[in-house]
């Protein structure tokens, strides 16, 4: 198993253990958000697994020449999807686990894929889509499974509301909308992957259960759950516009704001681009056509971390406090 020490990959390791799977799991020296993770502390959180610790960008050479495994299972994706970051993770080192897996005899993969590639217009999208088009052509029996939102990803701003302060959204915060999954139902639709049959050889998009949600109405369920009176502040799209064009042209002169400016291109598509299936034929996202999966809602999420049961951790980078990246 590859990306085990996320969130989503904690939960789908303990999700195989469970069903009985035995469960490798290659991971860095170091891990988690900015490393701050050691062997020790890696192995408490992927309790009753295998680890193999190395280069995690070319998992080879940390497998045995005897090592035999049926499936692949890959929560794996870049931290920031910066081009290089993108290109190094999302597209190459799963070409080189997939070239691994090959050679340890694997029959089958599981990718944890994002819904976002629909309409690839970032470097990170052209790299998961490559690495998909290598892996229908692998051979393999695969599902790539393609999530709408993490609840993580929604989460930002539930400090900002119980401060007082408002709920910033683009626009009137209805532009987009997404099927929020949680990551204990997204680890089980991913166990399922390798048993079920309608699930093989197959791109699957997926969110959790009950209506699309907007940023308005996420706004709205931090309000009823806080008891603060609903105030927002909208932020024109035009906003992020001339922050990429100074980054973009800053960054001919300091290098390092190109990869900001990235990172601005991705806040913008978040803020205009709904998280559900898309059909090529209306043009219009479709929330009927966006399966649903599990019993985990958004709002419990929610109503769990403002009574403390439940923590955000966030990855490397944000848009208004919430990942920009992660998924879909």
């Amino acid at each position: 198993m590859l990306g085990a020490t996320g969130t989503i990959g904690q939960a789908t390791a303990a999700a195989l253990v469970a069903r009985g799977h035995a469960v490798t799991c290659v991971v860095r020296p170091r891990a988690g958000v900015g490393g701050r993770l050691d062997r020790d502390e890696i192995a408490h959180l992927l309790p009753c697994t295998t680890l193999r610790f190395g280069d995690i960008t070319d998992p080879g050479p940390i497998l045995a020449a005897d090592d035999r495994f049926d499936v692949v299972v890959s929560c794996l994706a870049s931290r920031t999807g910066a081009p290089e970051d993108a290109w190094a993770i999302d597209y190459q080192a799963h070409m080189n686990a997939l070239a691994a897996a090959l050679r340890a005899g694997a029959s089958q993969m599981v990718l944890l894929s994002a819904i976002c590639v629909q309409k690839p217009l970032l470097a990170f999208q052209q790299a998961k889509l490559a690495f998909e088009t290598a892996l229908i052509g692998s051979g393999l029996t695969y599902s790539i499974v393609r999530p709408t939102a993490f609840f993580k990803s929604l989460s930002g701003q539930i400090a900002r509301v119980q401060a007082g302060k408002p709920f910033l959204t683009f626009g009137d915060g209805t532009l987009t909308a997404c099927k929020p999954i949680s990551d204990a139902d997204l680890a089980a639709f991913l166990c399922d992957c390798l048993d079920d049959p309608d699930k093989h050889d197959a791109i699957l998009p997926i969110g959790g259960p009950g209506p699309a949600l907007t940023p308005r109405d996420q706004g709205e369920a931090l309000f009823a759950l806080t008891g603060r009176p609903p105030r927002y502040r909208r932020v024109p799209i035009g906003f992020l516009d001339t922050v990429i064009a100074a980054l973009a042209l800053l960054g001919r002169v300091v290098p390092s704001l190109t990869a900001k400016a990235e990172l601005a291109r991705i806040g913008r598509y978040y803020a205009t681009e709904s998280m559900l299936v898309w059909d090529p034929v209306t043009g219009r996202y479709d929330e009927d056509a966006t399966p649903s999966t599990g019993t985990d809602t958004l709002v419990d999420f929610y109503a769990d971390v403002i009574r403390g049961e439940a923590r955000v951790e966030r990855g490397d980078h944000a848009v208004f406090g919430a990942d920009a990246d992660r998924p879909g």
